[in-house]
């Protein structure tokens, strides 16, 4: 499993309609200036420049400033450390202190003016590096390193010092990793090992230990960037960096915040298009996690069910737990591109493989039915009474002769199949002895992918210690479930990068004539009434039942008569929320009296309830479908966001909803669709035909636009209920809530 999984990038998928979201970015601490050409509709950037991180992990000069020699300070075992770090990379160290002449025999210098050349990385090991950093930007050191803590995790207070830091260092060219960092950047990297690596990120250093330890294990580890703080050098720029490299396989992530929502999507969309895979343990999916990644790191965490959507969006795979995370990135790393899909469970007895297989399919991996005459070839060295239709029962592993290897190899040979897992769940030697050494030849012969689960839970056996973690070309586990999340996440990945097109490439740089007439629309601060929402769909081409907004009961009338009967009528007005709740909508309304006598109505309803009323809409009664929702919200790390889910008065209680952060394109929103638990609905179920779900994909798509051009004006869009008709007949906005920023 050396084989590299990077190529270039091919673009057959169907080109995004409407692209491009986050936030406008903040100022850069460093870097070159966006010009209009490399900005979308919202001005915000859809590309970014790759940090040039090579004199970070590999200095030439490196400045150690709060060196110490002194026996028993905690600074003289990180100087001690930091050298022996800058031989093996072969930079000159020079240690700065302002009392002493030598430490560990090198030249001590007082103070960083006295540097004697330019540093490619300076080092702060003390407790306020404010005015040092000062000094560093004179001398114009790249890459300064801050390990003092003190700062954003702490407060506001601490978050004000942490902005003086980057402040000493603006426009500078000085870049900054840090504040509350660590040594991790400096460990030991064993140089005996080959192939792809894995390069790591990690907010909290102790939660890269897991990944670091894989090096035991004979996996190749390249980079460990501790990102901390993030003042400056932040999770996105390492992404954008390792995705680069060629030595790098996969990158493995363990992040407590985002600290710019457009910076990581450019970057895991970097990844994608390189075809490098990302995994990720994302912390923060409840309000516990959320608040303690905070306290932690001084990060926003950001809405979990937008994050997560984001990461889907791009291929960045999010796991749960560090076992996974080190499992599924050593897989990734190392692992070929899948020749098939399917994926074919081997073991030693039948319930072994009916467990595995249960886990399988309930991830959704495709357990093909081997062919009949594939069945009959496996029957030749496995007994008749046997299923060997996938999984496939032994019923023991060969010992004495060839057929071991001959049952492997037919099973590999299949070509449904792409993935062969042979779960162990304890030595039974010699049985388990011989299954491994095959399993093992199997595999230097194979393009195919083998996984072996060693069940044992005391992993000292030769033939796991030895035979099995001695081959580059077997992957191996110690679970069934963390063996079930690399599988999937290793298809998942090869399929979406062999279709992926970046949706940057395809977004609105101009503003369309939709925007200039519904940004007329728009009144800062306030909520619009439904009326005035529907004209901001009306712009963008949504479609809306005709309707008239009325002042009296005699206009009513005569708009009922050009509307035609039965018509809906509703109070509409900029404070009107849930308008059935207050009696305010009457459907179905069948003559002229029915409609005079309502028109009152619900002006004496609004009159009691103190909302002033722009008029009653009189509109079309539109025909029976599946009620929908679609919207926008405002999420303050990646920007607009767009939600789909089933909708009508129900739309809470059922939270049944699918969240994209634009840019995405026709397969994303036929996508979130698929994600909702009642999706059978709109292909029609109990008898109700199918509904017309290209015109919901065309709605998204358009309230998509309308984020990308209004985002920044318009704080939420709730349409509620979207009625999606028969096929054929379209998809209707019966009700809209709109509130500008």
């Amino acid at each position: 499993m050396l084989g590299s999984t990077h190529g270039t990038l091919t673009t057959t998928s169907r080109p995004a309609r409407v692209t491009a979201c986050g936030r406008h970015p903040g100022p850069a601490v460093h870097g070159t200036t966006t010009t209009a050409e490399d900005t979308d509709v919202s001005g915000r950037p859809l590309s970014s420049d790759v940090p040039d991180l090579d004199r970070l992990f590999h200095p030439r000069t490196m400045a150690v400033i709060g060196a110490s020699e002194t026996e028993g300070k905690p600074n003289t075992t990180i100087t001690r450390q930091l050298i022996d770090w800058a031989e093996r990379v072969g930079a000159r160290v020079h240690p700065v202190h302002p009392t002493r002449t030598t430490v560990f025999g090198l030249p001590c210098h007082a103070s960083v003016r006295d540097l004697p050349e330019r540093v490619d990385l300076a080092v702060l090991l003390v407790g306020d590096p404010a005015p040092v950093l000062e000094e560093l930007r004179e001398v114009r050191a790249r890459f300064v390193v801050v390990f003092a803590s003190g700062f954003a995790e702490t407060g506001a207070e601490g978050a004000t010092a942490q902005t003086r830091l980057t402040a000493a260092l603006q426009g500078s060219g000085t870049r900054l990793l840090g504040p509350n960092t660590n040594l991790n950047a400096f460990e030991r990297f064993r140089d005996d090992l080959d192939g792809p690596a894995i390069a790591l990120i990690t907010q909290s250093g102790h939660q890269g230990r897991p990944v670091f330890a894989l090096q035991e294990l004979g996996i190749r580890l390249s980079h460990w960037a501790p990102t901390g703080n993030e003042a400056d050098l932040e999770c996105a720029d390492f992404l954008s960096y390792f995705a680069t490299r060629p030595e790098v396989g996969a990158i493995a992530a363990y992040v407590e915040g985002l600290k710019d929502g457009r910076a990581f999507l450019l970057a895991a969309d970097r990844a994608a298009r390189h075809k490098v895979p990302v995994v990720m343990v994302k912390v923060g999916r409840t309000e516990t996690g959320a608040r303690t990644a905070a306290t932690h790191t001084g990060k926003l965490t950001g809405a979990d069910d937008v994050v997560d959507a984001a990461m889907r969006q791009y291929g960045v795979i999010r796991v749960n737990g560090l076992d996974e995370l080190q499992d599924t990135a050593a897989l990734l790393a190392r692992a070929r591109p899948p020749r098939a899909q399917g994926v074919a469970v081997y073991s030693i007895s039948g319930g072994t493989g009916a467990h595995f297989a249960d886990l399988a399919s309930a991830a959704g991996l495709d357990l093909p039915v081997l062919s009949a005459a594939k069945q009959n070839e496996l029957h030749q060295w496995i007994p008749g009474y046997l299923s060997v239709a996938n999984p496939v029962d032994n019923g023991g592993h060969p010992v004495g002769d060839w057929r071991g290897r001959k049952i492997i190899d037919a099973v590999l040979a299949d070509p449904s199949v792409g993935v062969l897992v042979c779960p162990i769940t304890g030595p039974f030697p010699p049985l388990s002895d011989r299954l491994a050494r095959d399993l093992v030849d199997a595999a230097e012969k194979t393009d195919k992918l083998i996984c072996v689960v060693w069940g044992s839970p005391v992993g000292t056996e030769d033939a796991y210690r030895t035979t099995l973690l001695g081959s580059s070309r077997v992957a191996i586990f110690r679970t069934f479930a963390n063996c079930v999340t690399a599988v999937r996440a290793y298809l998942d990945h090869h399929r979406f990068t062999d279709g992926y097109r970046s949706p940057f490439d395809d977004a609105p740089r101009t503003l369309s004539p939709s925007a200039r007439k519904a940004r007329a629309l728009l009144r800062p601060g306030e909520q619009l009434s439904e009326h005035a929402a529907k004209q901001l769909l009306r712009a963008y081409g949504i479609r809306v039942p005709r309707e008239q907004l009325v002042t009296s009961a005699a206009a009513a009338v005569r708009a009922a008569g050009q509307i035609g009967y039965p018509v809906v009528m509703k109070a509409s007005g900029p404070r009107l929320g849930h308008k059935s709740e207050l009696g305010l909508v009457r459907i179905g309304l069948t003559s002229a009296s029915q409609v005079r006598d309502t028109y009152r109505e619900l002006t004496e309803i609004a009159r009691y309830e103190e909302l002033p009323l722009d008029g009653v809409l009189v509109c079309q009664l539109v025909g029976q479908g599946v009620e929908m929702t679609v919207g926008i919200t405002h999420d303050p790390l990646f920007g607009p966001t767009v939600t789909v889910g089933l909708g009508g008065v129900l739309v809470e209680v059922l939270d049944d909803t699918a969240v994209r952060v634009p840019p995405f394109g026709e397969d994303h929103a036929r996508a979130m669709l698929g994600e909702l638990r009642g999706r059978a609905l709109l292909d029609g179920v109990r008898g109700a035909p199918p509904t017309d779900v290209d015109a919901l994909v065309e709605t998204v798509l358009r309230v998509q636009r309308m984020a990308l051009e209004l985002g920044d004006g318009l704080a939420g869009l709730d349409v509620n209920p979207l009625v999606v008709l028969e096929r054929g007949q379209g998809a209707v906005a019966l009700d809209a809530l709109a509130v500008c920023r």
